[in-house]
């Protein structure tokens, strides 16, 4: 079940108050994957943040491509869906934030201390890596496949491997 969290609810922007221009409509919601999410119309669909203005109409009625939305990215988009790199000039959805991948560039979406993340998830080996896409953890499918992902080799000699 998708969690609803209407805007003006809440002083926190990241729940959605002042999201839009005028306050019109926007709210946030978490999807099924425990991210950061847009609610559509009907109530009940909750789309990731990073499918928002990204020329697909994922909910029923488009409001998810919604022109005044999305004409002026990111001012133009709601406050909840939007995460800033450590260089502000730079942003990324709020659902790409603590994903295991380097978003911004500069690990600033992954690592503190711009970002607080929680450690490593099942499928992760925690390592000072060495692969650009990543920042403090590799995809446990890396470790012990005979390449280097981490600088201290952690995942080719520690790591238990997928």
């Amino acid at each position: 079940m998708n969690k609803i969290f209407p805007q003006g609810d809440s002083d926190d922007s990241a729940a959605g108050t002042n999201a839009l221009p005028r306050g019109e409509g926007a709210q946030t919601c978490v999807t099924l994957t425990n991210r950061t999410g847009f609610l559509c119309h009907d109530q009940r669909s909750c789309i990731p943040a990073s499918r928002v203005c990204d020329g697909v109409r994922t909910c029923a009625h488009g409001e998810d491509e919604d022109e005044t939305m999305c004409r002026d990215m990111p001012q133009s988009l709601p406050s909840f869906l939007v995460a800033r790199c450590g260089d502000p000039s730079f942003w990324i959805y709020s659902d790409q934030k603590c994903d295991g991948t380097n978003n911004c560039g500069d690990c600033s979406d992954e690592l503190s201390p711009v970002t607080t993340c929680p450690p490593c998830g099942p499928g992760w080996w925690r390592c000072p890596s060495t692969v650009f896409g990543y920042c403090g953890c590799i995809p446990r499918s890396l470790c012990r496949d005979h390449t280097q992902h981490c600088s201290d080799w952690s995942d080719e000699y520690s790591c238990p491997g997928p």
